[in-house]
């Protein structure tokens, strides 16, 4: 809709447009075009229609399922997204959304059938928000679950022109009684982790700390050109660029963990993300429990203590906010723990056996399960 600006003496002196307030319509139509070609790699034969309708259809096959359950998970990649911009690399973080999402959605036990993305951003750049959503269709594949439709939204005055942010919802579906969690987890199971990729998508407020100093809101995410060179700067115990390292996309772990779910005695899973190791481990750890996690069993990757020795942060610090090498767990009955490792490790994830589960030692009853990290990192 066009309105009028009038001059000073009440005369029309110029017409106004949704682009002069900001939004760029037609910017909107070719960032679509753009991503239709990702869009339709993501998919799966339950897909009705195509994108740009109002509405993702999906027909669920309820023949298949004896109860289903539909899991549902909403997340994003948070600050990561600041070193996105400042290396003007996007095509990653689309991958780490998909994996905060789904991730979460197979620990329950939960197959992801489907996600929808939002993409906010202070101007519509087309190319970037294809960029982006390549990301995202890409995660879908790994993942196994379609990418039935999303939103971008431009917020010209409340973002800066090249910020921008993600968020995204995922659905899966569990039989109901095949959900997993603290309910079957007992003393004598064994916890088998799984490596991750890097540092995922937790952390990075910290990490913009240590590297980067005070925001600088003029510069690209907040980092300063002394932040970029230090971005592009090769360090040879990344095997990298700096940057590298700490883009390095989430791991997406949901299709392993359906395989170990369908060929072992599962009794939970835990998504290593905000809050580190122990606190994640502890959400699936029934009352009266504790998980044991032995550090000898690994060492953590070299980004980790890249961050700890430049930011002088201790060993409790770095454990209570990074994954620090391990980004999923199951735990598994104690007869089944060596063939859930060679499945892994078959499928191409390196896991190994890091610790079990035990009944507290003074035997009394609190109000939640508790784990723990003991002994010293390899």
């Amino acid at each position: 809709m066009t309105g009028a600006v009038t001059d000073g003496a009440g005369g029309s002196a110029r017409s106004v447009s949704y682009r002069d307030a900001g939004v760029d319509v037609e910017a909107g139509d070719r960032a679509v075009q753009l991503m239709r070609q990702h869009v339709a790699r993501a998919t799966r034969p339950e897909v009705v229609g195509s994108l740009g309708g109002f509405a993702g259809l999906f027909a669920l096959d309820v023949a298949r399922y004896r109860r289903p359950l539909l899991a549902s998970s909403t997340d994003g990649v948070g600050t990561k997204i600041a070193v996105a911009r400042a290396m003007d690399t996007h095509d990653t973080v689309g991958i780490d959304l998909v994996a905060m999402v789904v991730d979460d959605l197979v620990v329950c036990g939960a197959e992801p059938l489907f996600l929808l993305d939002y993409i906010a951003c202070g101007s519509l750049e087309p190319g970037r928000i294809a960029s982006i959503v390549s990301g995202i269709a890409s995660g879908c594949e790994q993942a196994g679950c379609a990418l039935v439709g999303g939103e971008t939204a431009e917020h010209p005055g409340l973002m800066g022109n090249d910020d921008y942010d993600l968020a995204a919802t995922g659905v899966g579906v569990v039989e109901a009684d095949a959900v997993l969690g603290p309910e079957l987890v007992r003393p004598g199971d064994v916890v088998v982790a799984m490596a991750s990729s890097g540092l995922h998508s937790n952390g990075f407020s910290l990490v913009r700390h240590i590297l980067f100093g005070p925001v600088e809101p003029d510069q690209p995410g907040g980092v300063s050109a002394a932040g970029r060179e230090l971005l592009a700067g090769y360090e040879e115990a990344l095997g990298g660029t700096v940057g590298q390292a700490l883009l390095a996309p989430t791991r997406i772990y949901a299709r392993d963990c359906l395989a170990v779910n369908a060929a072992a005695q599962v009794h939970a899973f835990a998504h290593i993300t905000g809050g580190g190791l122990a606190a994640n481990l502890a959400r699936v750890i029934p009352p009266g429990a504790v998980a044991t996690v032995e550090r000898s069993t690994w060492r953590p990757p070299a980004v980790f203590g890249f961050l700890a020795e430049r930011g002088g942060v201790s060993e409790a610090d770095m454990e209570a906010t990074f994954n620090q090498g391990v980004g999923m767990v199951a735990v598994v009955a104690a007869d089944d723990a060596a063939a859930v490792v060679r499945l892994l490790t078959d499928r191409g994830v390196v896991a190994w056996i890091a610790g079990g589960i035990e009944a507290q030692p003074d035997g009394g009853e609190p109000q939640s399960g508790s784990a723990r990290l003991v002994g010293a990192y390899r």
